[in-house]
This record gives C-alpha cells, structure tokens and sequence, in this order.
C-alpha cells in the first residue's frame, strides 16, 4: 500500500471519528443508518460484483439478523452471543437457499431471491406469538462492554464505527484471499474459471452465504439503534434500497457500497432544503448517474480520471525534456 493510500485511509478514518461530534440526535442516527446500511451492502456487493448473481433478500437477511438479535437480547443474553447467532443463522439459511436457487442464473435468481424475501416477511407478520406480528417488537437493549453503556447516541456511533471497520477488514481479507480470486474469476468468466478447475456452485454458494451472512451483521445492529423492529421494515423495497447502493456507488469496487450508501441515506438528508422537490431530484440525479456510468460514481471517477491522465502525463514529459 502506498503512502499517498495510507494518508488518504488516516484522513478517511478521522472524519468518521470526528463527524457525529457536535451534531443533534438525528444527525448521529443517520450516521449511524449509513453505517449499518454499508456494511449490509457490501455483503450484497461480494454476491453481485464479485461472484455475479442478482439477490432481492438482502433486507431478508438483515430482517433475520434482526429478529434473532431482539429476542435473544430481550431474553436477558448478551448481544455479543445474539449477533454471533444471527451471523450463523444467516450464514446457514445463505447456504440452504442458495443450492436449490444456484441451479438459476441473474434474472432467474432474482426472482428465487424476491420470493424468499416475501415469504420471509409473511411469516414474520404471522407468527405473532414469536415476532409480535404487525406491532413488531419493542424495548430492546444498547449492549454494554466491560461497564461502558452504548445507551448515548454518540456511544452507540463509535460501536457501530467499530462494527463497521470490522466488517471493512474481513471483506478485504477476504477478497484478498484466494476465495476473492475466485469469486473474480467466476464474474469474469464462469466458463473459463470452471475449465480452470474453480468449482463454480461451490464458489457461488460460498460467496452468497457470505453475502447473508453480512446482512445478519447489519439487521443486528439495527435492533439496538432504532429499539424497535417490524415486518415492514425488511420487505422487498429495502431490498432494492441496498441494491441501489451498490448500483449507485459502483458494483465491483471495494468502496463502492459505501459511497452508494452514502448517496441513497445521506443525499435525500441533504437536499431536504428544497422541501417538496427533493425526491424529484435525488431521483433524477440517481437516473442521470445510471445513464451516462452504468458502473457507479467510482466508475464515473475512473473514467474522468484515465480521461485527463495521459494529458498530465504528457505534460509531465514535456516538462521533464524541457529541464534536460
């Protein structure tokens, strides 16, 4: 890595530190919704940038992660062995979807995937005894680690700050590893990857598990922030919600959910100055976006950027002739 990346990641990492300061209450909540809401998209990301494959049950599994969080912590467990049930959940309901829903492809997936998320709400808003039904449930604790309560919003920030660059470090590592290489390959070309001798349903299998498995983190961490869940919250529209951030921030790209979750939570937040217009403009400017650089504001950066850097380069040439 180099110094210029180094400095770059420093500076990245203290304007999360030093944003929620000095901001009301719902400045520090919607930091923290962006938070919560990257780390469920790059676990979309990893299933459609990296390994190819369109899933709508995203919010499904954060509604999972969610729901395993709230009734565990509001049992009296603590959070710490809640969200390691919900990850394992998740991971495993990841696993028994998608071996009978890899035998379809894109599209098809989509369809298998949209279908579980509505089922999954369905059976959520039905099974009141459990899940509270339509009222949802209510009340459930802010964890506390070794006597420090996260109860203040400004706690709760730098715990999920903490959970996020967590969830940052093992996506890296694991793109980084060979199974990242392979869910590369596999975007790339299944057919050369297979003839390579990449398993291509287990790779696939592996990297949609993972996938979930990142949405149970984030539905975990949207149970102690907003202390209230319902059905309604994780149904299809959500779905798409994640899906847009990974759309809008660039597929593929390592920051991109983050930079997509940045646009689709925070950007309505920003244009609220213009009252009754602001849905009218964050949408065109989203439309506008997927027209002209259908890979997302990092892949509109690569291309302004490849587009002026063979001029700097070149003037760089010429200043380097002129001084010999």
């Amino acid at each position: 890595m180099t110094s210029r990346k180094i400095i770059l990641l420093a500076a990245a990492l203290a304007l999360l530190v030093a944003a929620p300061i000095g901001q009301g209450s719902y400045i520090v909540y919607t930091l923290c919704s962006w938070l919560l809401f990257s780390i469920a998209a790059m676990g979309l990301n990893l299933t459609l940038g990296y390994a190819g494959q369109v899933s709508l049950a995203q919010a499904g599994f954060m509604g999972i992660g969610a729901y395993i969080t709230a009734l565990m912590t509001m049992a009296g467990i603590h959070w710490i062995f809640a969200v390691a049930a919900a990850i394992g959940a998740c991971f495993a309901v990841g696993l028994l979807l998608g071996w009978p829903a890899l035998r379809v492809q894109h599209h098809f997936l989509a369809f298998v995937t949209l279908a579980f998320n509505t089922l999954l709400f369905l059976v959520l808003r039905n099974e009141e005894e459990i899940t509270g039904g339509s009222f949802g449930l209510v009340g459930m604790p802010r964890p506390s680690f070794f006597g420090l309560s996260t109860d203040p919003n400004l706690a709760f920030y730098y715990f999920s700050l903490v959970c996020f660059l967590v969830a940052v470090g093992l996506m890296w590592w694991i793109l980084r590893s060979p199974w990242g290489r392979a869910f590369r390959a596999l975007r790339e070309n299944p057919i050369r990857a297979e003839s390579l001798g990449l398993r291509i349903r287990r790779q696939t299998l592996l990297a949609f598990a993972i996938g979930s498995a990142f949405g149970g983190l984030a539905g975990a961490l949207q149970t102690p922030l907003v202390q209230f869940i319902e059905p309604g919250s994780f149904t299809l529209v959500h779905s798409l919600k994640v899906l847009l951030m990974v759309v809008v921030g660039g597929s593929g790209f390592f920051f991109g959910p983050m930079l997509g979750a940045a646009v689709v939570i925070l950007l309505p937040e920003v244009l609220r100055f213009t009252e009754g217009y602001y849905l009218i403009i964050y949408a065109t400017l989203v439309i506008a976006l997927m027209v002209y650089s259908p890979s997302g504001l990092i892949g509109l950066g690569q291309k302004v950027w490849d587009k002026f850097r063979p001029r700097q380069e070149a003037r760089r040439d010429m200043q380097k002739g002129f001084q010999l």
